[in-house]
């Protein structure tokens, strides 16, 4: 049974979220709230929001978790090329908190196959717009010739970054802004991106499964460390590149 979670309720812990063979693995509590201080909690503690209009604000913890290490990143020879070319062309552009709920909206609304509808609601976009406001939500944005056309969003706490979701109105435009993030959290030593859940699209950029004990114990390590800066441009994409990107 799955418990539900009253105005001031803890989170139980996250092994009693439902296993493997249940029809929701992962799940751990349900609740009527969002607030920012409920949500703030659950990352801290490994666990995420997410759910459909009509539904309980759902809370998940599943295991194996999948991430994304900034060392392993993979910049495929087609990616590599579009690199080159957006550093050096002055039409390209990343900005980073350009306009937030925009990227949360743009998210929410561009059509991904075979899924209906959207988990990012009005309640979502007004809870991590919230912690956008407290400095611990971002959004790196791809733009192209003054449009927006490409972007991801993201928590923040300590040296840990958990990337939410993405979009692209241009191709390799989410992977451009992926790219520039993973290459600032390259150089400032964080280790770990959170991806939640397991796609081909992030194991084809060097995504992988991890057990849940491991994602945990690395986690309460790297929120208890200080934030990193949140300002830079396209031009730290060379970085993944190496001396010959100049």
């Amino acid at each position: 049974m799955v418990p539900w979670l009253a105005h001031d309720d803890p989170f139980p812990p996250v092994e009693r979220a439902l296993g493997a063979s249940s029809g929701a693995p992962g799940l751990l509590a349900a609740s009527a709230d969002l607030l920012p201080a409920r949500l703030i909690e659950a990352y801290r503690r490994g666990i995420f929001p997410w759910y459909s209009d009509g539904q309980p604000v759902l809370w998940w913890s599943p295991d194996p978790r999948m991430v994304l290490m900034p060392a392993e990143f993979r910049v495929s020879h087609s990616l590599r090329k579009t690199l080159k070319h957006v550093l050096g062309d002055d039409a390209w552009q990343v900005r980073v908190d350009d306009d937030f709920p925009a990227v949360m909206r743009a998210c929410a609304d561009t059509p991904r196959e075979g899924q209906r509808g959207t988990w990012i609601t009005a309640d979502i976009v007004d809870a991590y717009t919230s912690l956008h406001r407290a400095g611990e939500a971002h959004s790196i944005e791809t733009w192209y010739e003054g449009t927006r056309v490409g972007g991801l969003y993201g928590v923040s706490f300590g040296r840990m970054f958990f990337g939410e979701s993405m979009f692209a109105h241009r191709t390799d435009a989410s992977k451009i802004a992926l790219a520039a993030l993973v290459a600032h959290l390259r150089r400032h030593k964080i280790e770990m991106i959170d991806c939640q859940q397991n796609t081909s699209h992030l194991a084809s950029l060097g995504g992988r499964e991890i057990a849940r004990r491991a994602f945990v114990a690395h986690l309460r390590a790297a929120v208890e460390q200080p934030p990193i800066p949140w300002r830079f441009d396209k031009s730290v994409v060379a970085e993944l590149l190496g001396p010959q990107s100049g």
